[in-house]
């Protein structure tokens, strides 16, 4: 998305720290773009939501990739240039669209 992103992330031990990952990459992205287009890319801050066990991780998934076709950037999310995962891969997480 142009203006934000949605990630899904996943803490895999006790000394897992969101906010530590959030602002280390903001910082080295930012810095990268804001050299080349004179202007900063982020806003301070972001927001999380903490998911539930019970929570459908790949439903989430399918919400963050169908993002950019909501959004009118693509026709298909396996259109999307920034479109990937570490756990499914992304003909997985098409085909669980339909």
């Amino acid at each position: 998305m142009p203006d934000h992103a949605h990630l899904l992330v996943e803490g895999t031990d006790a000394q897992s720290d969101l906010r530590a990952l959030i602002k280390s990459a903001k910082q080295s992205s930012g810095q990268r773009f804001a050299a080349r287009m004179k202007r900063p890319l982020w806003d301070e801050g972001f927001h999380d939501r903490v998911l539930r066990p019970e929570d459908d991780l790949k439903g989430i998934a399918r919400y963050i990739i169908e993002n950019p076709v909501r959004g009118g950037l693509v026709r298909s999310p396996i259109d999307y240039p920034l479109l990937g995962s570490d756990v499914w891969t992304v003909q997985e997480l098409i085909d669980s669209l339909w």
